[in-house]
């Protein structure tokens, strides 16, 4: 779990760095000039990190509870 806390802090603390835009999004930003490109950037980051964050979550949840039926199945 602290793993987890740890790379979406590092996420969150790195997004202004990324580029997370694809081609359209480039050209669009290129034309508004540098706020408004920074701020797309951003909006385009922050919306990526939710559903990851979502799968991260359902991926360990599952794997949580696979490991604790295991342990149930050895301990027969």
């Amino acid at each position: 779990m602290k793993k987890l806390v740890s790379t979406i802090l590092f996420l969150i603390t790195i997004f202004d760095i990324a580029m997370a835009q694809c081609s359209i999004c480039t050209k669009t930003a290129e034309q508004m000039g540098e706020g408004p490109a920074k701020a797309l950037n951003g909006a385009i980051v922050y919306l990526m990190v939710m559903p990851f964050a979502i799968i991260g979550f359902i991926g360990y949840r599952w794997w949580k509870r696979e490991r604790q039926i295991i342990s149930e199945q050895e301990s027969q």
